[in-house]
């Protein structure tokens, strides 16, 4: 049997699947208005296009994600339930009008796990228990978890449930006193044991005007302290970016030749780069 239809053995088949396993990010920032959401969303419509099968998760209880992508709201259709023992997160996987993307929303109730979490046994295994399955079908090559503006149980337990953690830093001083604490939450994650391979795997500097010197400065400053984690794209502050959600679409069909749009589909093409997903397309 030749090479062309040699069947693969097990030890083949235990290397494709290590090679090309889901792979789970969270997007984070303790502080609200910061490009998080934003970014999010059309980071995993700009994956998509590159025909990467990539389902985004919006764990956020204001469900901005969930109206971003044009879906609307429902009672029932969250990871609330799965995240109290009811239903899996599968029933929740919702299609979206872009190919390659689906999306699990968001709705008020997913508010109440933040309590109902915290009162239980292995309150920050929660949700990686939920998504081992999604993970295991191998359905999609990347998972992106869009959190809440806290650093609550819902966010942490993404991080618990994360491969690497990109962190949405607004292009200002004071964000650099919030990436403080969200390092030291990736350590309290690691040391615990809850998480040991949690890894920060990049800093996405978003809301970055040309004009000042304060943006230019802050983007020196983390990548001094934080050597080759940021990205080398930098998201622009732009009206095309903010009025996009309200109208319920992603930067590429509400303006796709918008500096916007370009900013996110080379960062795109970073992630894909820094993490090897070119081999899923």
């Amino acid at each position: 049997m030749d090479n062309a239809t040699r069947v693969p053995d097990s030890a083949d088949l235990t290397f494709f699947t290590l090679f090309m396993r889901t792979l789970t990010f969270t997007i984070a920032n303790q502080k609200g208005g910061v490009g998080k959401t934003t970014t999010a969303v059309n980071l995993a419509a700009a994956l998509a296009e590159k025909k990467i099968s990539t389902l985004l998760i919006d764990l956020d209880p204001q469900a901005n994600a969930t109206s971003a992508l044009g879906v609307e709201k429902k009672e029932g259709l969250s990871l609330y339930g799965p995240l109290r023992g009811e239903g899996k997160a599968s029933d929740m996987v919702v299609a979206t009008a872009y190919t390659n993307l689906e999306l699990i929303p968001s709705e008020e109730d997913l508010a109440a796990a933040e309590i109902e979490i915290a009162q239980s046994e292995n309150y920050l295994d929660k949700l990686r228990a939920v998504l081992q399955p999604l993970k295991d079908a191998g359905t999609h090559r990347v998972i992106i978890i869009d959190c809440p503006p806290s650093m609550g149980m819902l966010s942490m337990n993404s991080l618990a449930a994360a491969d690497y953690l990109l962190i949405a830093l607004q292009c200002e001083y004071l964000a650099l006193e919030g990436l403080g604490q969200i390092m030291r939450n990736v350590e309290r994650i690691r040391e615990a044991g809850v998480n040991r391979t949690l890894e920060l795997g990049g800093v996405v500097m978003t809301m970055f005007d040309i004009r000042t010197n304060l943006a230019r400065q802050v983007v020196e400053e983390v990548r001094k302290h934080l050597p080759e984690k940021p990205f080398d794209t930098v998201i622009p502050r732009t009206v095309r970016l903010s009025e996009a959600p309200s109208f319920g679409k992603t930067i590429f069909a509400y303006d796709p030749l918008s500096p916007g749009a370009t900013a996110y589909r080379n960062l795109a093409k970073e992630v894909i780069a820094r993490f090897k997903l070119k081999e899923s397309a």
